[in-house]
């Protein structure tokens, strides 16, 4: 027996349950009242749309269909973060499409190859959800990771210009800033790791359960999908770092000011 169906009107009325954050909002006077009903919107009209969307590319299970629209899914994902870093598309989006297309499609064709042996790499049914899941928690900690990376930088440059004075190359001088950008990117997803089960019950583990699976399986599925995750997003928090320093130092190992945008000041 798989999930049970959840009807139109029924989930247009639990949209009444937003009326306690948003109250709280107001009465607190905290301003995430217009971009929470916002993005509440764009939710609504992104899933609408991915859902009619899905549902063809599952009729279809076309394998080109499906890379195309994991494709679109990692362009996506490269141009939030380099939003969300305040950096120029121009000179980043490249190496953080490189490092998302290899940090979500190792830990993801060894689930589907060498785990769960399917016949078809590209199937639809799995390879769209899982390496979602996957290309999700790279963005967050790519998001993290690089900001922290760059903001330390800036921090730190005195440091960061002795060391390389002192004869240091560049991939020397920046390892103190890519520890401590890999320690923030990845702490979340580590104690996520550390109490997942007790806290509370992960998305795949209850996805597969509400599918209809045993919940051993699920457990199963939940222990593949964390190790792919953390997996994952170490290799893309590494690669997009050093595959970035080429678009953000200058000739004389120094940031350059020309990499980054200028943030809106209202």
């Amino acid at each position: 027996m798989g999930a049970q169906p959840i009807q139109s009107l029924a989930l247009a009325s639990f949209y009444l349950l937003l009326i306690i954050p948003l109250g709280i909002f107001l009465w607190f006077r905290i301003p995430l009242l217009n971009r929470t009903l916002v993005a509440v919107a764009r939710m609504t009209v992104q899933l609408l749309f991915v859902g009619l969307y899905l549902q063809v590319v599952f009729r279809w299970n076309n394998p080109w269909i499906n890379g195309l629209w994991l494709t679109v899914m990692i362009v996506v994902a490269d141009l939030s973060i380099i939003r969300g870093s305040d950096l120029k598309t121009g000179r980043f989006l490249l190496p953080l499409f490189g490092a998302l297309v290899v940090g979500t499609a190792i830990p993801l064709f060894a689930f589907l190859g060498p785990l769960l042996r399917r016949p078809t790499l590209m199937d639809a049914q799995y390879v769209i959800p899982i390496g979602g899941m996957i290309l999700g928690n790279c963005l967050r900690a790519d998001l993290i990771g690089i900001r922290t990376f760059y903001s330390a930088l800036k921090k730190k440059e005195k440091p960061f210009l002795l060391s390389l004075a002192q004869g240091a190359h560049l991939h020397e001088a920046i390892r103190p800033y890519l520890r401590e950008a890999c320690q923030s990117a990845l702490a979340p997803t580590v104690a996520t790791i550390a109490t997942i089960g007790l806290v509370a019950l992960p998305g795949m583990m209850t996805g597969v359960i509400l599918g209809g699976a045993n919940p051993a399986t699920a457990i199963k599925y939940q222990i593949a999908i964390m190790i792919a995750i953390f997996t994952g997003t170490a290799v893309t928090v590494i690669l997009a770092v050093l595959m970035s320093i080429r678009a953000s130092f200058t000739h004389f190992g120094t940031l350059d000011p020309e990499a980054f945008r200028k943030p809106n000041r209202k």
